[in-house]
C-alpha cells in the first residue's frame, strides 16, 4: 500500500538546508516575518519560546524540535524575561560562523541548530498546505541522531554533499512528522491519516490515481456513509475527497512532466484520465498551459537556496 506521506514529502522535492548554531545568553527576543519556507528549530541545550500567530506559545526544551512548514510571521525569545528593548535585529556572527542572541560575553544558557528548508517543487504551496501548521517533537533519540547528522554534512565539503543533504533531509522531514504527537487542531495529511478509517481512503486514492473514484466508492472503503464520510474527510484534511483526489493527481502530474520519462497520454491514464485530450484540456484549465509546453519549459531543480543564505538567525 502506498505511503502518503512519503509521496508528499518526496514531491515536495527538499532542497538541502541552511542550517547554524545559535548561541543566548540571557535576556533576547528574535522576529521574523521574512520568508514563507519551512524553518527548523533542534534546541540543543536549555530551552526558549516560540510563538506565532496561530499556534500560540510553545515552550522548546533541549531534545526538542520544532519544524514550522510556512513560517511567515513567527517570534522566539529566551526562558529569561525579556522586553522589546532585547529584541535582536543583527545577530553577532562569531569566529566559527555561529550566532549569537543576548549578551556577547555572558555565560551560555541556550544553544540550538536553527535552519530554513526549501521546498523546490511547484505545488510547494498546495503540499505544504496539508501539513500541520506547526510541528512539535519532543525527545525523539532517532530526530536528534538525522540533526546531527544533517549539521555535520551541511558543514562538510564531501562529494556528493548536495545529494546526501537532500536525502537527509526527506528521512527529517517524515521522522518529524511521523513523530509528532502535538497537531493541535490544524487540518492536514497527518490528522486524516491518524484516522483509521479516512487512512484507508486516503492511502487508496495514493496507491491507484488512475482509478475513477467516486465519494461513495471511496466511502465505502472507509467503512462510513457518503455524507459521513465527506463531512469527516473535509474537517480532518481541510479539503473535500475530490478536491484532494484532484490536486493529488494535478501535483502526480506535473511531477512525471518534469521528469519527462512518459507521453502526455501515458500520464494521462496513470493520473485517471482516459484520453491525452481529456487531460490536456484539465491540465491547460488548472495549470493555464499545455502538459506538453508545461514539460518542454519547466527547469529543473534550481539554486533557489541561494535566496536565504544568511537569513537563519
Amino acid at each position: 500500500m502506498a505511503d502518503p506521506l512519503a509521496q508528499i514529502v518526496g514531491l515536495l522535492q527538499p532542497g538541502a538546508p541552511f542550517s547554524k548554531c545559535v548561541t543566548g545568553s540571557g535576556p533576547w527576543r528574535v522576529r521574523r516575518t521574512q520568508s514563507p519556507n519551512p524553518y527548523y528549530v533542534a534546541v540543543l541545550k536549555g530551552s526558549l519560546r516560540y510563538r506565532d500567530q496561530l499556534s500560540g506559545e510553545v515552550i522548546v526544551n533541549a531534545g526538542d524540535f520544532i519544524l514550522i512548514p510556512s513560517a511567515q510571521d513567527f517570534m522566539m525569545w529566551s526562558e529569561a524575561p525579556s522586553a522589546d528593548n532585547d529584541l535582536v535585529i543583527d545577530p553577532v556572527i562569531l569566529p566559527g560562523g555561529g550566532y549569537r542572541v543576548g549578551s556577547i560575553d555572558g555565560p551560555i544558557d541556550m544553544r540550538a541548530l536553527v535552519g530554513y528548508c526549501i521546498f523546490q517543487s511547484e505545488d510547494a504551496t498546495l503540499l505544504s498546505s496539508l501539513l500541520p501548521e506547526l510541528v512539535v517533537v519532543r525527545g525523539e533519540h532517532r530526530l536528534a541522531m538525522l540533526m546531527q547528522l544533517l549539521g555535520d554534512e551541511a558543514v562538510g565539503s564531501k562529494p556528493g554533499r548536495e545529494v546526501v543533504l537532500q536525502h537527509l533531509l526527506e528521512v527529517l522531514l517524515i521522522e518529524a512528522l511521523r513523530s509528532t504527537a502535538e497537531l493541535g487542531d490544524s487540518p492536514g495529511l497527518l490528522r486524516g491519516l491518524s484516522d483509521e478509517r479516512l487512512a484507508v481512503a486516503i492511502r487508496n486514492m495514493h496507491a491507484r490515481p488512475g482509478r475513477g473514484w467516486t465519494v461513495a466508492e471511496l466511502a465505502r472503503e472507509a467503512a462510513l456513509s457518503r455524507s459521513g464520510f465527506h463531512e469527516r474527510f473535509q474537517s480532518a484534511i481541510g479539503m473535500a475527497p475530490m478536491e484532494y483526489l484532484k490536486a493529488w493527481r494535478l501535483a502526480l502530474a506535473k511531477d512525471l512532466l518534469r521528469k519527462r520519462e512518459a507521453s502526455v497520454g501515458e500520464i494521462a491514464r496513470q493520473v485517471g484520465y482516459r484520453s491525452a485530450s481529456a487531460f490536456s484540456v484539465a491540465f491547460l484549465r488548472d495549470v493555464g498551459v499545455s502538459p506538453a509546453r508545461y514539460a518542454r519549459e519547466t527547469p529543473g531543480l534550481s539554486g533557489m537556496a541561494k535566496e536565504f543564505e544568511g537569513a537563519i538567525a
